[in-house]
């Protein structure tokens, strides 16, 4: 049992302490971006194709696409790829893109190139084992899916894995499809 008198000034020392502790940490963090919305351009980015050669976000302009923060480790991710593929077959010939960005680590080409030959993907793969793009869209997870209207702005998130063959979301890509085709940039 502690002296009368005594416990208050230790309970402030340690207050103080773990306030500065906070304070230093928040201090030493940099500055986040400000949280991505609906209707804001999406961040672009240039990434290596596991394919060959480079891919920028910014040359996809009057298409509609997903892009799609994915991994070989991330069994939801193994779960959705086929529908998404399916997605992306029925609808490529009309403007639309998948972008399906890997975040395996440096070294994990073959294991990407295993995973898209296990799954038969016809999608491109792009690689980004800095995972800078994922940290530019402010992914929290994987698989965490972007849709990207033709003008390169962003309309919806969808976190975590989704049964991309429902029809909601065809759906949702024929309206920006049809959008762009009335506006004329078709």
């Amino acid at each position: 049992m502690s002296k009368p008198g005594t416990g208050a000034p230790s309970f402030l020392v340690g207050l103080g302490g773990l306030v500065l502790v906070a304070a230093l940490l928040v201090w030493a963090k940099p500055f986040s971006a400000p949280p991505l919305r609906s209707g804001a351009g999406a961040p672009d980015l240039t990434l290596e194709r596991l394919a060959g050669g480079a891919f920028s976000l910014s040359e996809t302009r009057g298409q509609v696409v997903f892009l799609n923060f994915w991994a070989t480790w991330c069994a939801p991710c193994i779960e959705e790829a086929p529908s998404l593929d399916r997605l992306y077959r029925s609808l490529r010939d009309e403007g639309f893109l998948v972008a399906a960005v890997s975040i395996d680590g440096p070294g994990q080409r073959a294991a990407v190139d295993a995973f898209r030959s296990r799954l038969d993907l016809s999608f491109p793969i792009l690689l980004d084992p800095a995972k800078r793009s994922y940290e530019a869209y402010q992914a929290t997870g994987v698989p965490e899916t972007f849709l990207i209207d033709p003008e390169g702005r962003l309309v919806e998130r969808f976190v975590g894995p989704r049964d991309w063959s429902r029809p909601r979301y065809a759906d949702a890509v024929r309206r920006l499809l049809a959008r762009r085709a009335g506006a004329g940039t078709g």
